[in-house]
């Protein structure tokens, strides 16, 4: 169920508050598990069997690592860990990537003149790379001894299903929250005060903006071959550039604001990341919360940067294949994932990524957002071959008119909208507006929370029920 639909705006949301509130303290963290699994269960089906068979599996583990008697084995305990992380990773990969193995391993024994192998597909249980991450960061924070293994479940559940952020995110690392599920002592007025108005930030970026660019985007990256110039890939490349950013840091935003109204602190994903001045610092203010977990359970352990010089790009490498491959089991996500680990290791290896922010700084953002745009061109075409002809136009000028299927997309409206996303390049790099609407005290972020609250929000839900509104994009990773 979308956050961005009238049955979780109208109904679920509404029920969970007001039952939430009218509850003492001990049963909220029940209610918030029992409401998130059946949120799962109504989009997810059966898969919610999964999902609990998981954490059953993962919870057990945790508890049996942080034993007395496991502590007094050390081997038996770290391949307990190798062994339970594994697992988390082979549920993974079935569902996510046998479909992708089985049409490669298919190609090569065609090519090689074998026998067909039949094709593989099964439905992916939504945010199932999301609790998959989840769950790695409990039983590798518990190993490690930075927290202690959970010992309710009802604590637990609440950590990995939580639905503001179980199907995209942001991704929570365990002992981020920990002590968070422990405190039901949580003041609920001024948590739904505090929360509301980012939950409307993000339903306005999603719904007002994300949604309004979507058609472009999608009618540009349909159009055949032939139909396509130099202008119209530009328009829609630069569409699905904010589509993307809108949607997801949409996304997210409505994620804090109701794990903020439930009483939760929720990590921060994005950080205005068109403004960046290198890849470097695009990766520091994109998927934030990706990132942070990438580097503390893989880059880290790794060896990160304190190899040699070729162990440290090879590190690099790795992870961001692992990031590539994590959005999505196709050649695209591992070129795209592969393109940005590319340019950070030319980064380091320059020395570009140590240069003062405020150096040469107009022109380095103006170069840092042009490679980003051309790594969506792989990271939204169907295709390899499709991405490369786009790329090709984008970088080569063709010229020709604007086919009908875009020219009539390109309203007066959208074209508004597409000019104020594009704003969003311009602003200073340190105006970052969920912070603002979270923390400031300035005239201007009560402004903004006001403006979002009862203009933004009552808007984009007119738009709900009249049933324009897409899924979010990261739903399908």
């Amino acid at each position: 169920m979308s956050f961005a639909s009238p049955l979780f705006l109208w109904y679920f949301l509404p029920a969970v508050l007001l039952t939430y509130w009218a509850l003492p303290g001990r049963f909220r963290n029940a209610l918030v598990s029992v409401a998130s699994l059946g949120l799962y269960a109504f989009g997810g089906g059966s898969f919610v069997l999964a999902l609990i068979g998981v954490m059953v599996v993962n919870f057990a583990a945790g508890i049996a690592m942080d034993s007395e008697a496991m502590a007094a084995r050390p081997g038996r305990r770290r391949a307990l860990l190798i062994a339970i992380v594994t697992a988390d990773l082979a549920v993974l990969a079935v569902w996510k990537y046998a479909g992708f193995a089985a049409a490669q391993i298919d190609a090569v024994s065609s090519a090689l003149g074998g026998p067909a192998v039949p094709a593989v597909q099964l439905a992916l249980p939504i945010g199932i790379s999301f609790f998959t991450f989840h769950h790695i960061s409990y039983v590798v924070d518990v190993y490690r001894h930075s927290r202690h293994a959970q010992r309710s479940p009802v604590q637990f559940a609440t950590y990995i299903a939580m639905f503001p952020q179980l199907v995209a995110g942001p991704i929570v690392r365990y002992h981020e929250i920990d002590a968070q599920l422990a405190d039901t002592d949580r003041d609920r007025l001024d948590d739904f005060a505090a929360g509301f108005p980012r939950f409307a930030l993000g339903l306005t970026k999603k719904v007002v903006i994300a949604d309004a660019l979507a058609p472009v985007a999608d009618a540009v990256f349909a159009l055949p071959e032939d139909q396509l110039t130099t202008t119209v890939v530009w328009i829609g490349v630069l569409a699905y550039t904010l589509q993307i950013y809108f949607d997801f840091s949409g996304y997210s935003d409505m994620a804090i604001g109701l794990g903020q109204m439930l009483g939760f602190r929720l990590p921060e994903n994005f950080a205005r990341p068109y403004s960046a001045v290198s890849m470097t610092d695009f990766w520091r203010r994109w998927h934030m919360s990706l990132s942070r977990w990438f580097r503390d359970y893989v880059y880290i352990p790794l060896g990160g940067n304190r190899s040699s010089g070729l162990r440290t790009y090879g590190n690099l490498f790795t992870v961001f294949l692992l990031t590539g491959f994590w959005h999505g089991a196709a050649w695209t996500f591992l070129v795209w994932g592969l393109f940005h680990g590319l340019l950070l290791a030319i980064e380091r290896a320059t020395g570009l990524a140590r240069v003062p922010d405020d150096v040469w700084r107009v022109p380095r953002r103006a170069l840092t957002f042009l490679l980003v745009v051309i790594g969506w061109v792989f990271f939204r075409a169907a295709d390899m071959g499709r991405a490369l002809d786009m790329l090709e136009v984008m970088l080569v000028l063709r010229s020709g008119p604007v086919p009908s299927e875009v020219a009539t997309l390109l309203t007066t409206q959208v074209t508004l909208v597409f000019a104020v996303g594009l704003l969003v390049v311009l602003l200073p790099r340190d105006f970052v507006m969920g912070k603002v609407v979270d923390s400031s005290r300035t005239r201007l972020a009560g402004t903004a929370r006001l403006a979002y609250s009862a203009i933004g929000a009552p808007y984009a839900a007119v738009v709900v029920a009249a049933g324009t509104f897409s899924p979010f994009l990261y739903f399908q990773f």
